[in-house]
């Protein structure tokens, strides 16, 4: 899982590829014209497009003459499950870990001791 995590989370970290996933919550796209509305080269994007695919979270397949890109939204199933959990952690207790933390020196103490 901690692979799948990390792979989905890089892939999240760049802009231009979240873009292309609120444009593929549309419909599916051609390459071409995921390319079209960014000002860089199709090469650029169709690495973009590589490394969404890697993650999972899209496909592609060929149709005709012409790449397609699909979605997967389920893909992201695993890190939203993942990212719900800290929304269960009460703010009291983050406070006392982050105060355990800095206690321990693994966290630099602010020069106003909070």
């Amino acid at each position: 899982m901690s692979a799948r995590l990390d792979l989905t989370f890089a892939a999240l970290a760049d802009p231009t590829r979240r873009r292309i996933l609120e444009m593929l919550l549309e419909d599916d796209m051609a390459v071409t014209d995921v390319a079209e509305p960014f000002d860089t080269s199709l090469a650029a994007i169709s690495k973009h497009l590589g490394i969404l695919t890697r993650a999972g979270l899209i496909s592609q397949e060929k149709r005709g003459r012409v790449k397609w890109c699909k979605l997967e939204p389920d893909s992201l199933r695993t890190a939203a499950i993942w990212m719900q959990a800290f929304g269960q952690l009460d703010p009291v207790h983050l406070d006392a870990f982050e105060r355990f933390l800095a206690e321990e020196g693994l966290l630099p103490v602010d020069p106003e001791g909070r």
